[in-house]
């Protein structure tokens, strides 16, 4: 299984995830469903912008469980 490792991320460079929401100009809710692994398909427009955000590759946004 894959995950996503952006809560980890966060707390690694002392962000909030109320700052990540804010940068990503989405909807919470679908926000939300990204960072907790609660969906089975993100945009790959939003793995760009997070992997810009966080300043990381796109393969370190990712775990295989």
């Amino acid at each position: 299984m894959v995950r996503l490792r952006v809560l980890e991320i966060l707390a690694e460079q002392n962000h909030t995830k109320y700052w990540l929401y804010k940068q990503m100009d989405m909807s919470y809710q679908n926000f939300n469903r990204i960072v907790n692994n609660e969906t089975s398909s993100i945009r790959f427009d939003n793995l760009e912008k997070l992997s810009n955000l966080l300043n990381c590759s796109i393969g370190d946004l990712f775990e295989i469980t």
